[in-house]
């Protein structure tokens, strides 16, 4: 398949059976402005970018959601084992956005579209979700140019801050996805700021 727009990769997914179960399932938990996220989405662009027949393992599900009004982390991992309950063997994670900027001490989200536009590679900050209408759709606040071009390069901002620059380098070689897709072009950051 040739994947040159948001609306391909839409097509995509909407094609791939698992996925929409998964996001179906997510769905069913009427949570406030969720997402299946990341690795989700971007693995499954670039396993069909590299013609695979197979689906690459991926090491977690990522769903976010915002709630403001309840950001207590046992939320999260009861919602986890309710989606173990539903579709077992599936290595979900669950986060409230909401509560994040606690964890990773920073300022806080506005919403989960904020919260993905500030992962830190491009071609993973995407989200794609079913609305009410169960219409697919694809949150791309960094558009898809990067993911589609196989280029791995921190978001904007990643790139403002030295301490982020680190995550991101660091990130990158741990999650050492060349070996998993041999085409992928991924940029360092090399300059330090004061």
């Amino acid at each position: 398949m040739d994947l040159k727009s948001e609306g391909d990769i839409l097509k995509l997914i909407s094609e791939d059976d698992w996925m929409m179960d998964i996001l179906t399932t997510v769905k069913s938990l009427n949570l406030p402005d969720w997402w299946v996220c990341a690795g989700f989405v971007r693995s499954k662009i670039w396993d069909t970018l590299h013609g695979y027949s197979e689906r690459t393992p991926i090491p977690d599900i990522d769903v976010i959601y915002f709630d403001d009004t309840n950001i207590d982390e046992t939320e999260e991992k009861k919602l986890e084992r309710k989606l173990i309950s539903i579709y077992p063997n599936e290595p979900w994670s669950v986060k409230n956005e909401a509560r994040m900027h606690i964890a990773n001490n920073i300022l806080p989200y506005f919403s989960s579209f904020d919260a993905i536009s500030k992962f830190p590679e491009t071609a993973t900050a995407l989200g794609v979700k079913l609305d009410a209408y169960d219409t697919l759709k694809l949150a791309a606040p960094h558009g898809v140019k990067d993911v589609l071009n196989l280029e791995v390069k921190p978001t904007s901002y990643f790139k403002k801050d030295k301490d982020r620059i680190a995550i991101y380098e660091e990130r990158v070689l741990k999650k050492n996805w060349k070996s998993n897709w041999d085409k992928i072009q991924v940029q360092h950051i090399k300059t330090v700021l004061n």
